[in-house]
């Protein structure tokens, strides 16, 4: 039975979405084709199908995690473009730290199995992290001092998303609700004061 080019991509978005929450949960290592398969309700010939293997599945969910917090970004700056910033840092560190470990953000939940990933991956990565600095970057408040230059904006954008990165990984890490509450509230309050004009 052949099947509409609309339902492949329909199935491959699909595997893409349910791969992004399997490697999310259980790591690269601990996500077997067969959980991948499950979660995303297809055989391992419709997964093979879309990926030639476990690593090319992963690369693109890595990537469309990547695109996702990017896409969410440029949303709000968008719809909120005085006070995007606050909004995105409050949202990182409340629900993205809080929800299931299947939909939290890819930077900190991902970062770590890319650094053990091929060549390809890694690469790839670092391409689409350049585009989300650059972006991150533009949407920065003006410092009050003309002639910021673009690697100091570039700099804040770094900072910035390792601060929310690393504060969501300490956070998700710790055992003690209250002590996740005040590194969220710590990382936060940092986070904030950082990206302020004159900083």
């Amino acid at each position: 039975m052949r099947y509409s080019a609309e339902h492949k991509q329909e199935t491959r978005t699909r595997v893409i979405a349910a791969a992004g929450q399997v490697f999310r949960k259980e790591g690269y290592g601990g996500a077997g084709i067969d959980a991948l398969t499950k979660a995303a309700g297809v055989t391992n010939g419709a997964f093979y199908g879309h990926f030639k293997s476990k690593g090319e599945a992963f690369r693109t969910a890595v990537l469309t995690g990547l695109e996702e917090l990017r896409r969410g970004i440029a949303e709000l700056k968008a719809n909120q473009p005085k006070d995007w910033l606050a909004t995105f840092v409050g949202y990182y560190l409340g629900y993205k730290r809080t929800c299931e470990l299947g939909e939290s953000c890819a930077l900190p939940s991902l970062s770590p199995d890319v650094m053990r990933a091929d060549d390809e991956t890694r690469s790839a990565y670092t391409a689409e992290i350049k585009r989300l600095v650059e972006d991150v970057a533009a949407g920065l408040p003006e410092q009050k001092t003309q002639g910021q230059s673009e690697r100091r904006r570039g700099d804040q954008a770094i900072l910035l998303l390792a601060m929310l990165s690393g504060g969501v990984t300490l956070a998700r890490a710790v055992s003690d609700p209250a002590l996740s509450e005040r590194i969220a509230d710590v990382v936060t309050q940092a986070a904030l004061t950082a990206m302020e004009p004159g900083n």
